[in-house]
């Protein structure tokens, strides 16, 4: 039986979909949203990182992620810096690392609730299919913004 692949690409859609709404709501708790925790894990995944290098990783537009950044910064917890050119940095604060280390915490827990009812084999098997349709292998690195969505 051929599986019908709109059914296929809604569900997948459908497991992002609740995984990103647990996720924000958890993030809530901390003071948080999904955007901004992702926002910062980049950046704390790549110091001195432009903004486009950062929208880049975080799936987003450069436009986006500038408001994003903005904010950000607004709210102390990411610094941003001149850098070569008209290249402009972005370093987490000790406040965004709080933040960041708070969201781990979290999205370890809201992402152990969302794969619990699969076994270690299955989620290594999972994980190997989405790689294999993202084009990649499984020894490589996951792109930044994916490993908690």
């Amino acid at each position: 039986m051929a599986v019908e692949l709109q059914i296929l690409g809604r569900a997948v859609k459908a497991v992002q979909y609740r995984q990103h709404r647990a996720l924000d709501s958890r993030l809530a708790s901390i003071g948080s949203t999904l955007a901004q925790w992702d926002a910062l894990r980049a950046v704390g995944r790549r110091p001195g990182a432009s903004a486009r290098e950062l929208a880049a990783a975080t799936f987003q537009s450069e436009q986006a992620f500038g408001t994003l950044a903005g904010r950000l910064a607004a709210q102390g917890l990411v610094d941003r810096r001149s850098g070569h050119g008209r290249r402009i940095e972005h370093h987490l604060t000790a406040e965004g690392r709080r933040l960041l280390k708070a969201g781990h915490v979290v999205a370890d827990a809201v992402l152990a609730e969302c794969f619990e009812g699969l076994a270690e084999a299955e989620r290594e098997a999972l994980l190997g299919l989405l790689l294999k349709i993202e084009g990649r292998g499984k020894g490589e690195d996951a792109p930044e913004g994916v490993a908690a969505e």
